[in-house]
This record gives C-alpha cells, structure tokens and sequence, in this order.
C-alpha cells in the first residue's frame, strides 16, 4: 500500500532542531561554556512550556477536568506557544479522538498498535489522517474560548514570540543571546518535545496496569518524573476527566498540585475527581484478573479460582457499601443530621472493609 505523502514541515522541523541541540549546544558548551542564568531559564521555560501543555492543553481545554481563570488560559495559550506542539484548539481535537479510539489503528491518532516509532513522532510525520486534520467537530466548546481561538488564529506569531523572541530577551538581559538561544530556546524545546512524546508512546508499553487491560496505556513512575506527572497513564485512561494524574500523595505529579494551588489562589475552580469507590472497584478488578491468570495452570486451577472470586465478591461488596456509607455521612454533615447511629455504622463497616481488604491481600499475594 502507498504510503500518505510526507509533511515535510514537520519533518524538518524536528530533524533540524533535534540535529542543532545534539551538535551546537555542546559545540557552544566546550568553546563558551553555559553559566547559571542559562541552565536557570532553561528549567524555568521547561515547565512553564510542559506545564502549559498538561495542564492547559491536555487537562483543562482536551479533557475539561477544572475550570481556570481568563488570566491564567492567557499563560497556558503563551506556554503552549512556547512547547510547539500545535494550537490548543487542534492538539485537544487530536487528543479527544486517541480517547475515543485508543488502540484503534484506523483512527486513532497516535496509536501505540502502530509500533513505538509510530506513536512516538512518526504520525506527524505523515499525512495518516488528513481527512479530518482540520475537522475540529469534537472541539465545538473550545470554539467559544476566546483564548483558544486567538491562540490558533495568531499560532506562528506567538511561536516565534515565545521561542525566538523570549530567550533572545533573556539573553539580552543576561549579555549573552547566543548562549541562551541555545539553551532555552533550542535544547528546552527538543527536551520537552521528546518528554512529551513519551507519554504516547513509551507510557503504551513500559509500565503496569493496575486499573484496566482494555487499552495499552501504562503507570510509569519514572515517566512521571519526566512528564509533569503524566506518567500514571493507565489510571489517566480510564478516569480522564480527574484533574489528578498520580492519585496517591507521594506521586509525583506537578500538574496536580499546580492546578490545587491554583484552586486555593482562586485562580481554578471545579476540580474533577473520580469517586474513590470507582477507583477501588477498577484496581479490584485487576487484582483479580492477576491473581486467576497467576493460578490458571496449576491442577487444582478451578478450586482455586472458586475461592478467589468467592473473596472478590465479599471485598467488592464491603467496598461498596463502605464507601456508600461515607457519601450518606457526607450527606447529612451538610445538613447537620448526624446521629451517633450513623457514625457508629460508618464505623462498622469500615471495620469490616479493613478486615476483608487483608484477607484479600493475602489471598491474592499467596498466588502471586
């Protein structure tokens, strides 16, 4: 089969700015050397263009997981300009249809199906989908963004602003344009490029799956060191609409915590998160999938499997009845109708949802 035409904009774009960080910034490096201001602006526009990307683009404008301020969708549109990676408005609409067609070859966008190149860079490359390039149907709400729309209408203008425009400022400011063209603006770019392009291709193969096996996407911890969070994609695709990436505290996931700090600042509002009972159930599902698939060849298989879906069904259902419970509490603190028999029943079956969670842990880390 023929394969679609080049784009070639694209390709020199990324063939060019990646040849020019691996060859001229250590040239300048070895013959000038880099002081602090550079490696300090370089960290600096790294986040505020990765950060404009996760929780700009990706969680506020593609998956409408908070609501910002005006002020605020201004920096993100800025910060988007700065990473290059396309309009809000096109980058949602490509992003909204890889959600509704994951893994699907024929449609979605960046499917990991297609192998790591593909999904890495390789589907920019090429005119894979030209027929809906600029069908933006999906993005209707993001029409009505003001912000959205300047940003699209004036792209390249505000690319060559915040890439050129910016690190030549600083570098001015600093005595040493060159240097911080180099670094800020050329390597900052590549660097965030490249970390962005991992979460849709190494985030599809390298990691675990503890909430579905529906779709190739995976939890990496080390990725979301690399990504601002984005890392925990497996959670990511099932709960897309939760402002959160990394759910637990310890996760690192600098877009979460931007975007709660901005809710404090009331700056954001809205937050969405995902029922914790439906995380629950998600991450039970699983365990019981690995604990059959751990058991399947052993000879007393169908023993086994009885007595854990036996365990599973009694944890499922302490778990759901806990959690309504807690949402009943809820419900009355709000109205001030507390009484000491509900605490009490919260209480009772928490207990027992403690004592099943352990005997499931332990059931299903015999098998493991």
């Amino acid at each position: 089969m023929k394969k679609p035409p080049i784009i070639w904009l694209n390709v020199s774009l990324f063939a060019v700015t990646f040849l020019s960080a691996v060859i001229l910034v250590p040239w300048r490096g070895i013959l000038h050397g880099y002081g602090a201001s550079e490696w300090i602006a370089f960290i600096v526009l790294a986040f505020a263009s990765g950060l404009s990307i996760t929780a700009g683009y990706h969680r506020l404008w593609s998956h409408k997981a908070y609501k910002a301020h005006p002020a605020i969708r201004f920096l993100y549109a800025l910060g988007g300009a700065l990473a290059l990676q396309n309009s809000a408005l096109h980058w949602a609409s490509d992003h909204r249809v890889h959600h509704k067609h994951v893994d699907d070859n024929d449609k979605d966008p960046y499917s990991a199906k297609m192998g790591f190149w593909y999904s890495h860079i390789g589907w920019m490359l090429r005119e894979y989908q030209a027929q809906r390039y600029h069908d933006y149907q999906n993005v209707r709400d993001l029409q009505n963004d003001r912000i959205v729309m300047w940003q699209h209408k004036h792209y390249l203008a505000l690319v060559l602003l915040m890439n050129i425009g910016l690190p030549a400022f600083l570098g001015w400011l600093n005595g040493d344009i060159v240097s911080m063209l180099l670094m800020a603006g050329l390597l900052r770019l590549v660097v965030v490029h490249h970390c962005t392009f991992f979460i849709n291709s190494l985030a599809h193969v390298w990691g675990s799956q503890p909430y579905t096996d529906k779709n190739t996407a995976r939890d990496n911890g080390f990725l979301a060191m690399l990504t601002y969070g984005e890392g925990y994609h497996n959670f990511h695709h099932i709960f897309e609409n939760d402002y959160r990436n990394g759910i637990k505290w310890w996760h690192y996931d600098p877009t979460k915590w931007l975007i709660k700090a901005l809710s404090w600042a009331g700056l954001a509002k809205d937050l969405r998160t995902s029922p914790q009972e439906r995380i629950e159930s998600a991450r039970l599902q699983m365990q019981l999938l690995h604990a059959k698939n751990k058991v399947i060849h052993l000879p007393n298989a169908d023993e086994i499997i009885e007595k854990i879906q036996i365990e599973y069904e009694l944890m499922k259902e302490h778990l759901l009845d806990y959690y309504q419970a807690k949402k009943t509490l809820l419900e009355a603190k709000r109205k001030q109708l507390v009484d000491q028999q509900l605490l009490l029943q919260v209480e009772e079956l928490k207990s027992r949802f403690l004592i099943q969670q352990k005997n499931w842990k332990s059931l299903t880390a015999s098998y493991s």
